[in-house]
Protein backbone atom coordinates (compact mmCIF):
# COMPACT_ATOMS: atom_id res chain seq x y z
CA UNK A 1 0.00 0.00 0.00
CA UNK A 2 1.29 3.23 -1.08
CA UNK A 3 1.92 5.93 1.77
CA UNK A 4 0.19 9.56 1.46
CA UNK A 5 3.59 11.01 1.16
CA UNK A 6 4.86 9.03 -1.77
CA UNK A 7 1.37 9.69 -4.04
CA UNK A 8 2.15 13.84 -3.39
CA UNK A 9 5.45 13.61 -4.58
CA UNK A 10 6.01 13.21 -8.23
CA UNK A 11 9.41 14.19 -10.17
CA UNK A 12 8.87 16.22 -13.12
CA UNK A 13 9.92 13.95 -15.96
CA UNK A 14 12.47 15.67 -18.71
CA UNK A 15 9.38 15.77 -21.08
CA UNK A 16 7.49 18.03 -18.58
CA UNK A 17 10.88 19.99 -17.65
CA UNK A 18 11.09 21.07 -21.37
CA UNK A 19 7.58 21.22 -21.96
CA UNK A 20 7.62 18.75 -24.85
CA UNK A 21 4.18 17.00 -25.55
CA UNK A 22 3.26 13.33 -26.01
CA UNK A 23 2.65 14.36 -29.52
CA UNK A 24 6.01 15.57 -30.76
CA UNK A 25 8.65 12.74 -31.87
CA UNK A 26 12.27 13.27 -32.03
CA UNK A 27 14.41 12.85 -35.48
CA UNK A 28 17.75 12.41 -36.39
CA UNK A 29 19.03 15.85 -37.60
CA UNK A 30 22.65 16.67 -38.62
CA UNK A 31 25.15 17.86 -36.17
CA UNK A 32 26.80 20.07 -38.68
CA UNK A 33 23.06 21.93 -38.87
CA UNK A 34 22.83 22.86 -35.34
CA UNK A 35 24.43 26.09 -33.57
CA UNK A 36 24.67 26.82 -30.04
CA UNK A 37 22.42 28.90 -28.55
CA UNK A 38 23.11 32.89 -28.53
CA UNK A 39 24.93 34.27 -25.12
CA UNK A 40 24.63 30.76 -23.46
CA UNK A 41 25.02 31.09 -20.23
CA UNK A 42 26.02 27.52 -19.28
CA UNK A 43 29.68 25.92 -19.62
CA UNK A 44 30.48 23.03 -21.29
CA UNK A 45 33.37 21.76 -19.98
CA UNK A 46 35.81 18.65 -20.87
CA UNK A 47 35.51 16.81 -17.06
CA UNK A 48 34.87 13.39 -16.02
CA UNK A 49 31.13 13.93 -16.19
CA UNK A 50 31.66 14.50 -19.75
CA UNK A 51 34.00 11.50 -19.96
CA UNK A 52 31.50 9.57 -18.44
CA UNK A 53 28.63 11.12 -20.99
CA UNK A 54 31.06 10.01 -24.08
CA UNK A 55 31.00 6.42 -22.96
CA UNK A 56 27.71 6.26 -22.72
CA UNK A 57 26.80 7.68 -26.07
CA UNK A 58 29.15 5.23 -27.58
CA UNK A 59 27.68 2.80 -25.94
CA UNK A 60 23.87 3.43 -25.97
CA UNK A 61 23.21 6.60 -28.44
CA UNK A 62 22.08 9.48 -27.15
CA UNK A 63 19.10 8.49 -25.21
CA UNK A 64 17.45 11.88 -24.86
CA UNK A 65 16.67 13.92 -27.74
CA UNK A 66 18.09 17.72 -27.43
CA UNK A 67 15.18 20.32 -28.34
CA UNK A 68 16.28 22.64 -31.11
CA UNK A 69 14.17 25.62 -33.09
CA UNK A 70 14.35 26.00 -36.54
CA UNK A 71 16.01 29.54 -38.17
CA UNK A 72 16.26 30.96 -41.20
CA UNK A 73 19.21 30.13 -42.74
CA UNK A 74 17.81 25.90 -42.83
CA UNK A 75 19.96 25.21 -40.01
CA UNK A 76 18.35 24.87 -35.83
CA UNK A 77 19.41 26.86 -32.43
CA UNK A 78 19.79 24.25 -29.78
CA UNK A 79 17.81 25.54 -26.87
CA UNK A 80 18.17 22.55 -24.39
CA UNK A 81 21.29 19.58 -24.94
CA UNK A 82 24.78 21.82 -25.42
CA UNK A 83 26.28 18.67 -23.54
CA UNK A 84 24.51 16.04 -25.14
CA UNK A 85 25.80 17.42 -28.83
CA UNK A 86 29.15 18.36 -27.09
CA UNK A 87 29.51 14.74 -26.11
CA UNK A 88 28.06 13.44 -29.60
CA UNK A 89 30.91 15.03 -31.15
CA UNK A 90 33.25 13.39 -29.29
CA UNK A 91 31.65 10.29 -29.72
CA UNK A 92 32.68 10.22 -33.39
CA UNK A 93 27.91 10.62 -33.95
CA UNK A 94 27.46 13.00 -37.05
CA UNK A 95 23.54 13.45 -36.48
CA UNK A 96 21.42 13.22 -33.02
CA UNK A 97 18.39 12.45 -32.55
CA UNK A 98 16.50 15.83 -32.13
CA UNK A 99 12.88 17.57 -31.16
CA UNK A 100 12.11 20.18 -33.61
CA UNK A 101 9.77 23.11 -32.03
CA UNK A 102 8.95 26.63 -33.24
CA UNK A 103 9.00 29.07 -30.95
CA UNK A 104 9.77 33.00 -30.48
CA UNK A 105 13.14 34.03 -28.73
CA UNK A 106 11.43 34.19 -25.28
CA UNK A 107 9.97 31.23 -24.84
CA UNK A 108 13.10 30.03 -25.78
CA UNK A 109 14.93 31.89 -23.13
CA UNK A 110 13.12 30.64 -20.43
CA UNK A 111 13.13 26.74 -21.91
CA UNK A 112 16.36 27.14 -22.63
CA UNK A 113 17.73 28.18 -18.77
CA UNK A 114 14.55 25.72 -16.59
CA UNK A 115 16.61 23.03 -18.26
CA UNK A 116 19.48 23.90 -16.97
CA UNK A 117 19.60 26.20 -14.07
CA UNK A 118 18.89 22.53 -11.85
CA UNK A 119 21.87 21.87 -12.58
CA UNK A 120 24.54 20.96 -9.59
CA UNK A 121 27.67 22.96 -9.23
CA UNK A 122 26.61 25.28 -11.28
CA UNK A 123 28.97 28.59 -11.07
CA UNK A 124 27.89 31.84 -9.62
CA UNK A 125 28.45 33.34 -13.31
CA UNK A 126 26.17 30.67 -14.79
CA UNK A 127 23.55 31.57 -12.28
CA UNK A 128 23.54 35.40 -13.14
CA UNK A 129 23.73 35.30 -16.59
CA UNK A 130 20.86 32.76 -16.45
CA UNK A 131 18.78 34.28 -13.91
CA UNK A 132 19.01 37.72 -16.15
CA UNK A 133 18.43 36.50 -18.94
CA UNK A 134 15.10 34.55 -18.05
CA UNK A 135 14.17 37.89 -15.55
CA UNK A 136 14.52 39.90 -19.53
CA UNK A 137 12.43 37.22 -20.82
CA UNK A 138 9.66 37.33 -18.74
CA UNK A 139 9.81 40.91 -17.87
CA UNK A 140 9.35 41.15 -22.19
CA UNK A 141 6.60 38.64 -21.67
CA UNK A 142 4.65 40.46 -19.04
CA UNK A 143 3.71 42.85 -21.29
CA UNK A 144 1.97 40.40 -23.28
CA UNK A 145 -1.64 39.08 -22.12
CA UNK A 146 -0.65 36.16 -24.31
CA UNK A 147 1.53 34.66 -21.90
CA UNK A 148 2.31 35.30 -18.73
CA UNK A 149 1.10 39.05 -17.37
CA UNK A 150 -1.02 39.04 -14.52
CA UNK A 151 -4.81 39.45 -15.22
CA UNK A 152 -6.10 41.52 -12.51
CA UNK A 153 -4.07 44.06 -13.50
CA UNK A 154 -1.31 44.45 -10.75
CA UNK A 155 2.17 44.96 -11.97
CA UNK A 156 4.06 42.28 -13.00
CA UNK A 157 6.67 41.12 -10.91
CA UNK A 158 9.17 39.29 -12.92
CA UNK A 159 11.48 38.42 -9.65
CA UNK A 160 8.39 37.15 -7.48
CA UNK A 161 7.31 34.65 -10.23
CA UNK A 162 10.78 33.94 -11.19
CA UNK A 163 11.23 33.39 -7.93
CA UNK A 164 8.60 30.91 -7.47
CA UNK A 165 9.50 28.80 -10.03
CA UNK A 166 13.13 28.38 -9.18
CA UNK A 167 12.51 27.59 -5.47
CA UNK A 168 14.52 30.29 -4.46
CA UNK A 169 14.39 33.73 -3.04
CA UNK A 170 13.90 37.15 -5.04
CA UNK A 171 16.06 38.74 -3.48
CA UNK A 172 18.94 35.75 -4.17
CA UNK A 173 17.91 36.33 -7.47
CA UNK A 174 18.42 40.18 -7.61
CA UNK A 175 21.99 39.52 -5.85
CA UNK A 176 22.77 37.00 -8.71
CA UNK A 177 22.24 39.08 -11.37
CA UNK A 178 24.01 42.42 -10.05
CA UNK A 179 26.87 40.00 -10.61
CA UNK A 180 26.04 40.77 -14.36
CA UNK A 181 27.60 44.21 -13.62
CA UNK A 182 31.18 42.95 -12.61
CA UNK A 183 34.47 43.49 -15.10
CA UNK A 184 35.27 39.55 -16.08
CA UNK A 185 38.18 38.93 -13.81
CA UNK A 186 36.37 40.07 -10.88
CA UNK A 187 33.32 37.72 -11.38
CA UNK A 188 36.18 34.91 -12.37
CA UNK A 189 37.62 35.56 -8.81
CA UNK A 190 33.78 35.08 -7.82
CA UNK A 191 33.79 31.55 -9.80
CA UNK A 192 37.05 30.74 -8.05
CA UNK A 193 36.19 31.62 -4.57
CA UNK A 194 38.31 34.28 -4.58
CA UNK A 195 36.28 36.87 -3.85
CA UNK A 196 33.15 36.69 -1.23
CA UNK A 197 29.47 36.43 -2.89
CA UNK A 198 28.24 39.10 -1.06
CA UNK A 199 31.39 41.15 -1.74
CA UNK A 200 31.35 40.83 -5.05
CA UNK A 201 27.36 42.06 -4.79
CA UNK A 202 28.66 45.44 -3.21
CA UNK A 203 31.32 45.68 -5.90
CA UNK A 204 28.93 45.48 -8.83
CA UNK A 205 27.53 48.64 -7.83
CA UNK A 206 30.74 50.86 -8.06
CA UNK A 207 31.95 52.25 -11.81
CA UNK A 208 34.15 49.56 -14.04
CA UNK A 209 37.16 51.39 -14.48
CA UNK A 210 37.67 51.39 -10.31
CA UNK A 211 36.86 47.90 -10.54
CA UNK A 212 39.30 47.12 -12.40
CA UNK A 213 41.50 48.94 -9.62
CA UNK A 214 40.46 46.63 -7.33
CA UNK A 215 40.90 43.45 -9.31
CA UNK A 216 45.01 44.61 -9.66
CA UNK A 217 44.36 45.49 -5.53
CA UNK A 218 43.27 41.67 -4.73
CA UNK A 219 45.42 40.55 -7.12
CA UNK A 220 48.49 41.83 -5.32
CA UNK A 221 47.15 41.75 -2.00
CA UNK A 222 44.40 39.18 -1.47
CA UNK A 223 41.11 39.34 -1.45
CA UNK A 224 38.85 42.45 0.31
CA UNK A 225 36.44 42.57 2.87
CA UNK A 226 32.74 44.07 3.29
CA UNK A 227 34.18 46.48 5.46
CA UNK A 228 36.76 48.39 2.79
CA UNK A 229 34.25 48.11 -0.21
CA UNK A 230 31.69 50.25 2.11
CA UNK A 231 34.86 52.91 3.03
CA UNK A 232 35.25 52.57 -0.59
CA UNK A 233 31.55 53.34 -1.84
CA UNK A 234 30.88 55.99 1.26
CA UNK A 235 34.27 57.94 -0.33
CA UNK A 236 32.89 58.07 -3.79
CA UNK A 237 29.45 59.46 -2.63
CA UNK A 238 31.97 62.37 -1.48
CA UNK A 239 34.04 62.93 -4.40
CA UNK A 240 36.20 61.80 -7.49
CA UNK A 241 38.38 58.56 -6.66
CA UNK A 242 41.90 58.56 -8.08
CA UNK A 243 43.80 54.60 -7.68
CA UNK A 244 46.35 55.73 -5.22
CA UNK A 245 43.16 57.03 -3.11
CA UNK A 246 41.55 53.76 -3.26
CA UNK A 247 44.59 52.02 -1.82
CA UNK A 248 44.99 54.36 0.76
CA UNK A 249 41.06 54.24 1.56
CA UNK A 250 41.36 49.63 1.29
CA UNK A 251 44.77 49.43 3.19
CA UNK A 252 43.62 51.91 5.99
CA UNK A 253 39.86 50.29 6.55
CA UNK A 254 41.49 46.87 6.45
CA UNK A 255 39.53 45.02 9.80
CA UNK A 256 41.73 45.34 13.05
CA UNK A 257 43.94 48.16 11.42
CA UNK A 258 44.34 51.14 13.36
CA UNK A 259 43.35 54.04 11.83
CA UNK A 260 45.79 55.95 11.22
CA UNK A 261 45.92 59.77 12.69
CA UNK A 262 46.16 62.94 10.55
CA UNK A 263 48.83 65.42 11.96
CA UNK A 264 48.50 69.14 10.45
CA UNK A 265 50.27 72.37 11.17
CA UNK A 266 48.75 75.37 10.88
CA UNK A 267 51.35 78.09 7.93
CA UNK A 268 50.95 80.49 11.29
CA UNK A 269 52.87 78.25 13.52
CA UNK A 270 55.69 77.31 10.91
CA UNK A 271 56.34 80.94 9.97
CA UNK A 272 58.10 81.34 13.57
CA UNK A 273 60.27 78.83 11.87
CA UNK A 274 60.68 79.86 8.30
CA UNK A 275 60.65 83.10 6.01
CA UNK A 276 57.98 84.52 3.42
CA UNK A 277 60.36 82.66 0.83
CA UNK A 278 59.63 79.50 1.92
CA UNK A 279 56.73 78.03 -0.25
CA UNK A 280 54.21 74.99 1.84
CA UNK A 281 56.06 72.59 -0.53
CA UNK A 282 59.55 73.96 0.81
CA UNK A 283 59.01 73.71 4.41
CA UNK A 284 57.54 70.43 4.24
CA UNK A 285 60.57 69.37 2.26
CA UNK A 286 62.38 70.70 5.14
CA UNK A 287 60.59 69.29 7.85
CA UNK A 288 60.61 65.63 6.55
CA UNK A 289 64.50 66.05 5.75
CA UNK A 290 65.15 67.01 9.53
CA UNK A 291 62.66 64.06 10.64
CA UNK A 292 64.95 61.55 8.50
CA UNK A 293 68.08 62.76 10.09
CA UNK A 294 66.39 62.95 13.52
CA UNK A 295 65.57 59.23 12.85
CA UNK A 296 69.21 58.25 11.73
CA UNK A 297 70.78 59.91 14.80
CA UNK A 298 72.59 62.37 13.14
CA UNK A 299 70.59 65.00 15.39
CA UNK A 300 68.90 65.15 18.91
CA UNK A 301 66.03 67.06 20.32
Amino acid sequence: MKSKSADKIKMPSIDELLGVSGEESATDIEISRIHSFANHPFKVLDDDKMDDLVKSIKQNGVLTPVLVRPDKNNSYEMISGHRRMHAAIKAGLETIPAIVRDMEDDEAIVIMVDANIQREELLPSEKAFAYKMKMDAMKRQGIRTDLTSCQNGTKFRADAAMAEQIGNSARSIQRYIRLTELIPDLLDYVDKKRLQFTVAVDISYIDKEIQTWLFEYIKENGTVKAVQVAALRTALEVGPMTQAKMISILVNSQPGRKQEQKITFSEKKLRNFFSDKYTAEDMESVILELLDQWKRGEITV
